[in-house]
């Protein structure tokens, strides 16, 4: 049981490093300024579910992805590590990833889909974090992954739908606070990934 509840845990942590509800919705906000609050809702919809299903067809596939491509856990665990550091140190150095530049975007419905389900949610980091939580894992911890999953993206249509409450309340100063705390969380997350990886590579204990 305390195992299970230790992998939850940090299957959560994981998920909200990387996606964080709160950090997103500047960008949410930034997007869809221009919208009334009924197409608002529709692209927080929208861009959930889609990252919802990019992201658990991933977690369920997974193992006959790493199958076709002839990609070992030790090569997915290194290069993995390393994506996840990357955007970590970014988000420690920068105000914003790369991974999350937005560029210049005209506010039209078709933003649920790209940048917001894809890279914003359901981006590299996102699909290597619920990978490798269900390398080599029964279906009990695939199932645990995607109900995490699940509730992140609840959590993220939430504060998608109260963006303007949230940035009044919390003040953005405050929420890139958090996005710095995030990234060194994501940062630590990926080290351990690759240091994982290369103890599996050359059979260390």
């Amino acid at each position: 049981m305390n195992e299970l509840f230790t992998f939850s845990l940090g299957v959560f942590m994981g998920f909200f490093a990387i996606m964080n509800p709160i950090a997103n919705t500047p960008i949410f906000m930034a997007l869809t300024g221009d919208m009334d609050p009924l197409s608002k809702k529709r692209v927080a919809r929208k861009s959930t579910i889609t990252a919802f299903i990019i992201v658990t067809a991933f977690v369920v596939l997974g193992k006959y992805i790493f199958d076709l491509f002839g990609i070992t856990i030790p090569a997915f665990k290194i290069t993995g590590g390393i994506l996840l550091f990357y955007v970590g140190f970014e988000m420690l150095m920068t105000q914003k990833s790369k991974i999350h530049n937005l560029g210049t975007q005209t506010p039209d419905e078709g933003i649920a889909i790209s940048p917001l389900a894809i890279p914003i949610l359901a981006g590299p980091g996102t699909i290597v974090t619920a990978m490798e939580k269900v390398t080599n894992a029964g279906y009990l911890h695939l199932g645990i992954v995607v109900c995490i999953f699940a509730l992140m993206i609840f959590l993220t249509y939430l504060a998608f739908s109260k963006s303007d409450i949230i940035v009044k309340k919390i003040g953005m100063n405050m929420i890139k606070i958090i996005g710095k705390i995030m990234g060194l969380i994501l940062a630590i997350m990926g080290t351990g990934m690759v240091i994982a990886g290369i103890k599996l590579a050359f059979d260390l204990s």
